[in-house]
Formats: C-alpha cells, sequence, structure tokens
C-alpha cells in the first residue's frame, strides 16, 4: 500500500492535533485541518471568507431541505465542498493526513485510510487545555465540553456514525496513558505493521 491517508478524530484536549501534526511530519505528509477550505476555496475561485462561517457547522435538519441532490443548508454545502475535495484526492492516489472533517466516514471505502480516534482522560486533557489557553480547571473544563459538542453535533449532522463511537474507527487510543510522543510511536507501528 503505496497511498497512505490518516484520518484522526480527537477530543478537545487529547492532543489529537498534536499528533496528526506529528504523524504528518514522520510520513512527510501534507496535513488539511482548517486549511482545508481555504484549498477548496481557491481550486472553486471562491471567496474563503464567504464560506468560512458554515466550516465546520452543524446541518439543520428541521429548516433544510433536499430536492435533486441541491441542499438549501449552507452548513451542508461546505460540508459537501470539503468531502467531495478529500474523496477526489484519495481517488487521485494523494497520500494526507486530515483532521476531524467525518473523514474517517467520507473516506471509509478507500483501501488506503488508517482511522484513529484520540482520546484522553479527563483531568489530563484540563491540564493540557489550562496549560494550552492559560485557563483555570473550570473554564478548561467548559471549555473542553463545549468543543466536543460542537464537534459531535457537526459530526453527527453529516453522517450515520456517532462522532467517537469506536466502531467507526479502525484504532481508538488514550493519549493520557503514556503521552502523545509514546502515543505516536504505537501509532506509527500499527500504521507500518499493517502497510506491510
Amino acid at each position: 500500500m503505496s497511498q497512505l491517508i490518516i484520518s484522526v478524530g480527537r477530543e478537545f484536549g487529547s492532543g489529537g492535533h498534536e499528533i496528526a501534526d506529528k504523524l504528518a511530519k514522520h510520513y512527510e505528509l501534507p496535513l488539511y485541518d482548517h486549511n482545508l477550505l481555504r484549498e477548496v476555496a481557491a481550486s472553486m475561485n471562491v471567496n474563503h471568507d464567504e464560506l468560512q462561517p458554515y466550516d465546520e457547522a452543524k446541518k439543520n435538519r428541521f429548516f433544510s431541505r433536499t430536492v435533486r441532490g441541491m441542499s438549501s443548508s449552507a452548513a451542508h454545502n461546505v460540508a459537501q465542498l470539503q468531502f467531495d475535495y478529500l474523496k477526489k484526492k484519495a481517488s487521485n492516489g494523494e497520500s494526507f493526513v486530515v483532521v476531524g472533517r467525518c473523514s474517517e466516514t467520507v473516506l471509509k471505502d478507500s483501501p488506503a485510510l488508517v482511522s484513529l480516534f484520540i482520546l484522553g482522560d479527563k483531568d489530563a486533557k484540563a491540564e493540557r487545555v489550562m496549560k494550552l489557553y492559560n485557563k483555570d480547571k473550570k473554564d478548561a473544563l467548559e471549555l473542553m465540553e463545549e468543543h466536543d459538542k460542537y464537534r459531535k453535533e457537526y459530526h453527527n449532522s453529516h453522517c450515520p456514525g456517532k462522532w467517537g463511537d469506536s466502531r467507526n474507527y479502525e484504532l481508538s487510543i488514550n493519549s493520557s496513558k503514556l503521552g502523545v510522543d509514546e502515543t505516536v510511536k504505537i501509532i506509527t507501528a500499527y500504521i507500518d505493521a499493517r502497510r506491510k
């Protein structure tokens, strides 16, 4: 398997984004996260700032309709642009790391996909958030809850599977147990073994 696509879902504060970044560097692959929408907009000659408010937004099922494949939901349309862009890259044989964006579901038919979910212990995640964002524990816990709720709503409004459900991922790992660097070592060992 020469093509490699790594999908990283994560809980807020788990170090999932840092892990994705380290995996991208280890395998010398491009990393797509918030920059994905900018790339999609550039490829379509569309102003990124007009799409940005709908990035990773949940689709409101009560106020949107789909007729002949066209949706009235801006959030759904922006998500679909990103999903289609990722699918095109995958079908073109490109290798990359992608954070979130329902990628474990969107790219599930690609044999090159390795889908990960990074979780963590509540206290360890709170400690990380406190350091990174200069918050006290109460504010860190609130921020974690807010971000995870946002991710869950986005994911679950665009995918049939539930965000964080281990059955939707190839490997779920608690980064709190060994820390980011050791977690990356375990993941790379798994990926390398699977690629043989």
